[in-house]
């Protein structure tokens, strides 16, 4: 065209590899290193692998005075100071390599020159790399994560010195918080000042999907950062088609012959055409896929059955296009595509005497639409407390690359023999330390604020998402995107006791004997209290549950401390639909002192509402310096849609579940 000037290849970019804490403008090491190697995080998670240059003590002081934990069967240093495992096998090694990615995340020491076998190449760095590291291994590869180690490991946590835990697991089918190890766990903490973060699960985009519920928790989603993994398919007819993979296999623009799945099915074997398009292990025929690169339509496995079958490479088209924005890791060249162009892809292959093609090498390419949700990440709204908003808050979770195991699979395959000090893998499992990070980065600079007050802080300061890019609204990212830059000023924060989530469960009916079960205390009682809505717990977030055909009518009552200027007015602006109305009193709240509290009440009304979507609103006060922001969302529900499975005592937390890996079936 006469108006185009150039065209320039827009696809390259080499950024650093922790790329997710530049992502956020947050430059890891922000606070004075012993101000920070005050600050201990635990991990229940699959264990650690220490011999990592993540997790090099090289400059770092003794741990903390206060620190009573312990090295089990691995030698510690000064940035490793806790070790614990549960279970028989005797040693909190990581042979899975979730937990190291998970630790070294958000507490990893700088490591130049890190890569994904080149993929991604530069300076790796957990977002506070000065931090202690205590783990607690949980899950196991086959086990799970069982309640009782879960328990266990509180317990020695608190015991131990933890400031922050972090907890990349959780269960599919949310109990109630007394039949909920998490809950308990995460209860029991707060009430030593320690604040849990955990991942809200990888069942979405399906609604009211997310986990750990409990309002002491901090909850976080995954969402996505400006740079994703491209590895591109290019057939003999010269069209180039782009998927997203972290393939590292080089295969040098080589063409080779391509089959459909369908057309190799491996009958004899008792396979058909259903087995055989999934690329299913035993579905494919040796003699015809040898040496090609074979079409699968399957939504997620490993392609082992392409290993198996002596198959060059895979082309993976997703039948589910919300799919389409996970990088999954494989043991052979292969990447995804998206459907329609599988289709090209498969026209090609049929109307061609001999279609052949190739499979590029992976590459990094910028993504514009970021941040946006994880197709994956779990939604609301709250299945067991619906005036609580959850997940809390979205981080970054797609195409994480982290310190690994050198002994576990980098795809998850038997058949992968790659040995990696860095992987790149998705889920709430990579959000969550995330969130961790920058809780501690908080308690680092205000060790005396409460667990609810960190929280408050992290989620009153969140970036603003675009509702656009985000169809799920609040439920899908909560407060926002966690902001790393903000977290430590706040201007007020929505703090909350034990007393508080005590009268809180109360309120959802729990009584004397179930509430015993979360508090372990015997004189806890729920004497006095009208079982009723959550609508008084002093929140960061409001939310407006309303019956099916019902009016709305709620009022909320919420409490702010003041933790900046000692003279300072707040100014309270509200944002909704018209259809609905939010009245605030008062309008001003005046603060003379630090720690000085102020309350005040928020009326929400508005005609019935049938089916309603979420309508999404914001309370923001201002006094010229801070912005205290938070979401108020009004959604219908139905007299059944909350309702959850009974409790199984035998079930098993599933720390996969909180994990995108290409084989991992959890």
């Amino acid at each position: 065209m006469e108006r185009v000037i150039s065209v320039i290849p827009n696809h390259k970019l080499h950024l650093h590899t922790t790329h997710s804490w530049e992502f956020m403008d947050f430059s890891p090491g922000k606070i004075r290193p012993q101000e920070e190697g005050n600050i201990v995080i635990g991990f229940l998670d699959s264990g650690i692998w220490p011999e990592s240059e993540s997790f090099n003590d090289e400059g770092m002081s003794p741990p903390p005075a206060k620190w009573k934990g312990k090295c089990h069967n691995i030698t510690c240093n000064n940035k490793i100071i806790g070790a614990r495992y549960y279970n028989k096998f005797k040693s909190p090694r990581d042979a899975i390599g979730h937990g190291t990615h998970t630790s070294s995340t958000a507490a990893g020491r700088e490591v130049d020159g890190a890569s994904f076998l080149g993929l991604a190449k530069g300076t790796a760095t957990g977002g506070v790399p000065n931090a202690r590291i205590a783990v607690y291994k949980v899950c196991w590869d086959m086990l799970g994560c069982s309640n009782a180690d879960i328990l266990a490991a509180f317990d020695d946590a608190i015991a131990d010195g933890v400031d922050i835990l972090s907890m990349s697991l959780g269960s599919d089918d949310p109990q109630p918080f007394f039949d909920d190890a998490l809950a308990i766990g995460a209860f029991h903490a707060m009430k030593r000042g320690v604040l849990s973060s955990a991942s809200a699960g990888n069942s979405g985009p399906s609604p009211a999907t997310a986990s750990n519920l409990a309002p002491w928790m901090l909850t976080v989603a995954a969402s996505s950062m400006d740079r994703k993994f491209i590895s591109q398919v290019v057939l003999g007819n010269g069209e180039i088609y782009p998927g997203i993979a972290v393939n590292s296999f080089k295969l040098n623009g080589t063409s080779f012959p391509l089959v459909w799945a369908g057309d190799v099915a491996n009958y004899s074997g008792g396979n058909g055409l259903l087995n055989a398009k999934n690329c299913l292990p035993g579905s494919l025929n040796s003699n015809k896929i040898a040496g090609k690169i074979v079409l699968c339509n399957s939504v997620l496995g490993d392609y082992t059955g392409v290993v198996m079958a002596n198959g060059l490479g895979a082309i993976v088209s997703f039948p589910i296009p919300f799919l389409i924005d996970i990088a999954l890791s494989y043991p052979l060249p292969a990447t995804q595509v998206k459907t329609g162009d599988g289709d090209a892809i498969l026209e090609y292959i049929r109307t061609t005497e001999n279609p052949i093609g190739t499979i590029l090498v992976g590459e990094t390419w910028k993504d514009i639409m970021a941040p946006y949700v994880a197709s994956f990440s779990s939604r609301g709204p709250n299945r067991l407390n619906p005036e609580i908003l959850k997940p809390d808050i979205t981080a970054p979770g797609l195409d994480i690359l982290a310190a690994w195991s050198p002994v576990a699979s980098p795809s998850g395959s038997p058949f992968d023999t790659r040995k990696v000090k860095f992987n790149v893998i998705s889920g709430t499992s990579m959000s969550c330390p995330h969130a961790s990070a920058v809780a501690a980065y908080v308690k680092a600079l205000h060790p005396n604020w409460s667990p609810a007050a960190i929280k408050s802080a992290i989620m009153t300061t969140a970036n603003v998402m675009d509702p656009r890019k985000n169809d799920d609204h609040e439920f899908a990212y909560g407060a926002g995107h966690i902001n790393p830059l903000a977290v430590t000023n706040p201007g007020l924060v929505y703090n909350a006791s034990e007393a508080d989530y005590i009268h809180f469960l109360c309120k959802q009916g729990y009584n004397t004997s179930t509430l015993k079960q979360i508090t372990g205390e015997s004189n806890a009682s729920c004497d006095g209290v009208v079982p009723g809505r959550a609508w008084d717990l002093n929140y960061p977030t409001f939310g407006v549950a309303v019956e099916d055909g019902q009016s709305v009518n709620a009022t909320f009552t919420r409490t702010v401390t003041n933790v900046a200027s000692t003279n300072s007015t707040y100014r309270v602006t509200v944002q909704m639909s018209s259809s609905v109305n939010v009245e605030v009193h008062p309008k001003k709240l005046s603060f003379s002192t630090v720690g000085e509290k102020k309350t005040f009440t928020v009326k929400v009304s508005g005609p019935k509402m049938v089916e309603q979507p979420i309508q999404s609103g914001t309370i923001v006060w201002k006094d010229g310096v801070h912005v205290v922001r938070s979401p108020l969302v009004v959604y219908t529900i139905t007299t059944n849609s909350m309702t959850t499975s009974p409790f199984r005592p035998t079930e098993r937390i599933r720390f996969g579940a909180n994990s995108i890996n290409w084989n991992m079936h959890f």
